[in-house]
This record gives structure tokens, C-alpha cells and sequence, in this order.
């Protein structure tokens, strides 16, 4: 399986913006990296997460913050 970071980052990003109901960074950030963590294959995860450490200055804040609390 070949895994492509910008499919998997607009992924994230969409999930991001449907779980933004404004309660906060910490509380949207907790949903996606929940939902990233039960739905997401291992190996997208992981293929996420290291594109992630290097570029995730272009992420959405909730989306940066869910970053650090995925498996």
C-alpha cells in the first residue's frame, strides 16, 4: 500500500473542520485524534505522523495539536 501525506493531511483537515464546533483547540483536538486513532489504518497513522513532525507548521492549530496524541 502506498500511502500519499497530502490525501492523508486534507483527511485530517476535513475531519478537523467537521469536528470544529468551537469548544476550544484542546477539546476538537482530542475528537480528531480519537477518530484518527480508531479509523485511520496503522500505516496511515504512522505515514501521517512522520510527515507531520516536519510540516506540520501549515496544519490548522486543532489539527497540530492532535498530532501529539496520536498512537
Amino acid at each position: 500500500m502506498t500511502v500519499n501525506t497530502d490525501k492523508l493531511v486534507r483527511m485530517a483537515e476535513q475531519i478537523t473542520a467537521n469536528m470544529n464546533y468551537g469548544e476550544g483547540t484542546e477539546i476538537v483536538a482530542g475528537k480528531v485524534a480519537d477518530h484518527i486513532n480508531k479509523f485511520w489504518d496503522v500505516r496511515m497513522r504512522s505515514a501521517f505522523k512522520e510527515y507531520a513532525v516536519e510540516h506540520k507548521d501549515g496544519f490548522s492549530v486543532e489539527l497540530e495539536t492532535a498530532v501529539s496524541q496520536l498512537d
